[in-house]
């Protein structure tokens, strides 16, 4: 599987992007779909995920309200759509890729097999 992820960008505080992640992939049922997020000297960390199949999504706190994770099945596609930035927010976002996952290790960085290169989100104050 090979996973593009493309969107991000510099916005101010209180603004809008919408992420995007391609995946290359002969199907992708069953597979668990996630966005996470490295910071500066920080580990990466967890934003949002869902189950291909059935739709199934979870959110970290951090970014509950704020961020909504969504997928375009014709295109392969899923999507972070993130609202309310907050400079706290800037970080390289990565998009994951996990076969058969269940949903209670959609939040976890290590289960994930598959993931893309990553895309600079930059939040201004």
């Amino acid at each position: 599987v090979q996973l593009q992820a493309s969107g991000g960008g510099l916005v101010q505080a209180g603004g809008s992007l919408r992420l995007s992640c391609v995946a290359s992939a002969r199907t992708l049922t069953g597979y668990g779909l996630g966005w996470f997020r490295q910071a500066p000297g920080k580990e990466r960390e967890f934003v949002a995920a869902l189950k291909w199949s059935g739709g199934a999504t979870v959110y970290s706190d951090s970014v509950k309200g704020r961020f909504t994770i969504s997928k375009d099945s014709a295109k392969s596609t899923v999507y972070l759509q993130m609202n309310s930035l907050e400079p706290e927010d800037t970080a390289v976002y990565f998009c994951a890729a996990k076969p058969r996952i269940i949903t209670s290790s959609l939040g976890v960085p290590a289960y994930y097999d598959y993931w893309g290169q990553g895309t600079l989100v930059t939040v201004s104050s």
